[in-house]
């Protein structure tokens, strides 16, 4: 009786939330050892379908670096980085397009369905939902060509809105497309900021290997909220640095596009999104404007 009790209490506890967030967006870019683990895939894809069914539209946006990683070795092709983003020449770009949508993007729908949700399965080069534009590296003040990486110029979420606000939960793979009709390899948690941001969602969920942002590199401690000028200056410092940038920055752009908070939580947590969406706590850091 007392663990029932217990679970009524959740319940209770989580109703306010469920009444605020009804009918309202929720990005979610998926990644890390949450797309690793046959457990952890699971339980996000349980949270997500719960999110439909309660009311909520998400919206998920996923990688597939270490998919893509391991596929190019296994052809004989060499992965290289410059500041975080891959070096995407012919070769590689047919091999991502191949990995996020002919595997990764349809195992993601299948799991939802398996949960009893409808998902539907695009990317970025659908009906041009993702339209952008070569991007260049700036290394040290020179510009380095990192081939067919992607700068997005512009979403457009009409289908996204579509999609998410009838019985269906969009799942996108970060691939995008130009004006000539070449395709571009786009970093996945800057997709997920601008989709935000062009939804107005309220929520932008990061699914990270962290358990959030911390007060100095060395630090055990999260910091469980914190607005962005104080963010600003955290990476000027060096307090961000490394992988957690890109997610920061895309963030911080979700905001400026009128998203009201950017969430970065620990994808190794079972139902990571229910316990920071739906209690009172929180288990991640909560970026505000």
């Amino acid at each position: 009786m007392e663990e029932l009790i217990k679970k009524a209490g959740i319940l209770v506890e989580a109703l306010p939330y469920i009444q605020k967030l009804n009918g309202k967006t929720v990005v979610i870019k998926y990644g890390g050892n949450a797309m690793i683990s046959e457990e952890l895939k699971n339980k996000v894809m349980e949270d997500i379908t719960l999110l439909k069914f309660i009311g909520l539209h998400p919206v998920l946006v996923h990688g597939g670096g270490p998919d893509i990683s391991e596929t190019l070795t296994r052809f004989g092709i060499q992965s290289e980085f410059v500041n975080g983003l891959r070096v995407t020449d012919d070769e590689t770009m047919r091999v991502a397009q191949m990995v996020l949508m002919g595997k990764t993007n349809k195992e993601i729908v299948s799991l939802i369905s398996q949960k009893g949700g409808k998902a539907l399965g695009l990317s970025g080069i659908d009906g041009e939902l993702i339209e952008c534009e070569k991007q260049y590296a700036n290394v040290d003040g020179k510009i380095v060509d990192i081939g067919y990486v992607g700068k997005i110029i512009k979403i457009n979420q009409k289908v996204l809105e579509f999609l998410a606000n009838d019985d269906y939960i969009p799942v996108v793979a970060p691939l995008g497309v130009d004006k000539e009709g070449r395709s571009y390899n786009i970093n996945a948690d800057t997709v997920a900021g601008a989709i935000a941001a062009a939804l107005k969602a309220e929520k932008l969920m990061l699914l990270t290997d962290t358990p959030g942002i911390k007060s100095s590199p060395t630090a055990d401690d999260i910091i469980y909220e914190i607005n962005q000028k104080e963010i600003y200056k955290m990476i000027e410092a060096g307090t961000i640095a490394g992988g957690m940038i890109p997610k920061v920055k895309g963030g911080l752009e979700a905001l400026a596009g009128g998203v009201n908070n950017v969430h970065i939580i620990d994808g190794r947590i079972p139902h990571c999104l229910l316990l920071e969406i739906f209690t009172d706590s929180g288990i991640g850091t909560m970026i505000t404007r």
